[in-house]
């Protein structure tokens, strides 16, 4: 059985999804699909010149992997541009990162919430000096319902409300505390 293929990080969602030569009608046009992962390596590597080992890590993914996705991303954009076909960015195995960053100045910490993160700086300060985390910083974390960060379950995840631990305890009918 082949092993699952592990989703990548994407830092951005392309806001341009469909590109095609001008002067062909749409239906005369073959279509190369670029996956959004496939984007992501184009992007980190050929836009922002990142090194191989550091866009591999901030995708997630292991460097002969982060190989193979550009090799394929730069074959189909190659093909569509020199054989004059319609590109399509959709698709691929990835997760929207949700970054947080903190200032290497100032201390202040905030979320990404801009689409395109070549180069982040500190809102308040406008440092460069800014280092990333996939995780929330302290600041951040809001304990949620179970009592872990995120509003997620914490201990005990992925026991419902009301359901019984396979033991026979816990809050199901019957064991319930008033």
């Amino acid at each position: 059985m082949a092993r699952p293929v592990k989703p990548r990080w994407v830092e951005f969602s392309p806001g341009v999804t469909y590109f095609k030569p001008a002067g062909i009608r749409m239906r005369d046009l073959e279509e190369v699909v670029l996956g959004v992962d496939e984007v992501e390596a184009l992007r980190l590597k050929d836009l922002i010149g990142l090194e191989q080992e550091q866009c591999a890590e901030r995708m997630g993914i292991a460097q002969s992997t982060f190989q193979r996705v550009l090799t394929t991303a730069r074959n189909k954009v190659a093909s569509a541009l020199i054989e004059g076909k319609a590109l399509r960015v959709e698709g691929g195995n990835y997760l929207i990162s949700p970054l947080f960053f903190t200032c290497g100045r100032c201390g202040s910490h905030w979320r990404n919430e801009d689409r395109y993160l070549s180069e982040p700086e500190c809102p308040e300060c406008g440092s460069k000096d800014v280092a990333s985390t996939r995780g929330q910083p302290d600041k951040f974390h809001a304990l949620g319902p179970g009592g872990g960060p995120f509003g997620g379950p914490g201990r005990g995840r992925g026991r419902r409300m009301g359901a019984r631990h396979r033991h026979g305890h816990g809050n199901g009918p019957g064991n319930r505390t008033i």
